[in-house]
């Protein structure tokens, strides 16, 4: 076991997380008494571009951990499911953002590789990381999470890659291979920093690009995390909630849980600013309040 793994185990058993269960629980108690977020924006470096950043963060005094949203190819940053993950984290107490990056387009591991690191370069005094951790608030320090979605999900996956203090990521349709892009060298357990007892994805069951259907989606969960459990298993999460989800068509409120089930209907085609009151609102494990309150069990305080 190297130092970067020992470090991430001692810091598990001291009590960074506890049960899948009580951080559910201590989640939903925090999400029932959220706090006031004011909204800030900023702007980083990709190159020789300049990329915007929307953020929310606590009013109250105090510094904070850090949480970075990475949304997916074509979506606007500040759709209505990015905003919903920033403001959550929000008003759980962190420095909350969701980037823009060069999102028009797919691409290889070195392509969605080096838009994760413009991201999240500790080294640069140009990128986001880098802009978000000079906040007045901010303490990356007590550690930072992200997430994201489709591509965005590769992002928040590969973010430790070059960004030691990222903890926890949790992924929205994560997988090791989107049409004929094979990702598998950067995505497949072992080939990405992120330990995979600090990672959580949520696939939908006929996500064309997880294969369509529960077996093709459960094979790349697996393949993405290193984790099996079942020929049959929708959930296959560990004690601390690590692991990966299938969502199930009858959970969603349009009964299709395609790539994009977050939304209100109509798959990807659909509007991104009608979300599934589900995804949105609930405490399922496959809802974002569960993810989030997942996160948290990551950083201090």
């Amino acid at each position: 076991m190297d130092s970067t793994k020992k470090t991430e185990v001692t810091s598990e058993r001291k009590g960074s997380y506890v049960g899948a269960a009580a951080i559910l629980l201590a989640g939903v108690l925090f999400s029932a008494t959220a706090a006031a977020v004011d909204s800030f924006t900023s702007t980083y470096k990709n190159g020789s571009t300049t990329e915007n950043i929307t953020g929310r963060e606590p009013t109250a005094a105090g510094t904070y951990p850090v949480f970075i949203y990475a949304v997916g190819t074509t979506e606007t940053f500040t759709n209505a499911s990015a905003i919903a993950a920033i403001t959550g984290m929000a008003n759980r107490g962190y420095v909350s953002a969701t980037v823009q990056y060069p999102n028009s387009s797919f691409g290889s591991c070195t392509t969605i590789g080096g838009r994760a690191k413009a991201i999240f370069d500790p080294t640069s005094a140009t990128s986001a990381v880098t802009a978000l951790c000079a906040r007045a608030k901010a303490d990356c320090s007590k550690g930072i999470v992200v997430g994201g979605f489709s591509q965005g999900s590769i992002i928040a996956t590969l973010a430790k890659n070059t960004e030691p203090r990222v903890q926890a990521a949790y992924g929205i349709g994560d997988h090791n291979s989107y049409s004929f892009f094979n990702l598998s060298s950067c995505m497949n357990n072992g080939n990405h920093t992120l330990s995979n007892t600090r990672l959580r994805i949520v696939n939908g069951e006929v996500d064309t690009f997880g294969g369509g259907n529960q077996n093709a989606v459960r094979t790349k969960a697996q393949a993405v995390t290193g984790l099996t459990c079942t020929s049959t298993s929708t959930s296959c999460l560990q004690s601390n909630g690590s692991g990966w989800i299938i969502v199930l068509n009858g959970q969603v409120s349009d009964g299709q849980a395609d790539h994009c089930y977050m939304r209100a209907s109509g798959g990807c085609s659909g509007s991104q600013s009608n979300l599934d009151q589900g995804w949105a609102n609930g405490a399922d494990p496959w809802e974002l309040n569960a993810n989030l309150d997942w996160l948290t069990g990551f950083t201090s305080k």
